[in-house]
C-alpha cells in the first residue's frame, strides 16, 4: 500500500537519495548546498512544496511542486520534480503523487497542475498520458 504525505526531518538521507536519482536521470549534478538549501525550503513548506511516497519499507517516491499566478486566469501549480525508486515502479507511487499534488492545488483554488517531461521519458510517458492532457506547446529556455 502506498501512502502519501509530507517529508518529515528523519527522512532527509532517503529524500536527497531520490532527489540525486532523479538528477542523475536528467544528467544533472547539483552542488550539496543546493540539497541542503531546498530541503531546508520544503521544511518551510511556504513557497516550494514536497510530498513523499511510503510504502511498506519507507519512501519510495518524491515530488517537489509549486502554486503561481497566471495572467490568463486563476493561480497555477507547476509540479516540477517527480521521482520513484526504480524498485518501486509499476506500484502506482507515481499516480498518487500526482493525484496528492493535483489535490493540494485544487484547495488553493488553482486552475490546473502541470509539468514537463523529456520527449524520451517513455516510462513515466505512459503514466502521463493516463493521468493528464498532453499539450501541443514546445519549451524553450535560456540557460543563466
Amino acid at each position: 500500500m502506498i501512502v502519501i504525505g509530507p517529508l518529515e526531518p528523519s527522512d532527509r538521507a532517503r529524500w536527497q537519495e531520490l532527489f540525486e536519482g532523479y538528477n542523475t536521470f536528467y544528467e544533472r549534478t547539483l552542488p550539496p548546498e543546493t540539497y541542503d538549501e531546498k530541503w531546508e525550503v520544503f521544511q518551510a513548506g511556504e513557497s516550494i512544496h514536497a510530498l513523499c511516497a511510503r510504502d511498506e519499507n519507507g519512501i519510495v517516491g518524491i515530488t517537489h511542486f509549486f502554486k503561481h499566478p497566471s495572467t490568463s486566469g486563476p493561480d497555477v501549480c507547476y509540479l516540477q520534480d517527480l521521482f520513484t525508486a526504480p524498485e518501486a515502479r509499476g506500484r502506482g507511487a507515481g499516480r498518487a503523487l500526482i493525484e496528492a499534488v493535483t489535490e493540494w492545488a485544487k484547495l488553493r483554488n488553482c486552475c490546473r497542475v502541470y509539468w514537463h517531461t523529456s520527449e524520451w521519458n517513455e516510462t513515466a510517458r505512459r503514466l502521463y498520458d493516463q493521468v493528464a492532457e498532453k499539450t501541443p506547446f514546445v519549451h524553450y529556455r535560456i540557460v543563466l
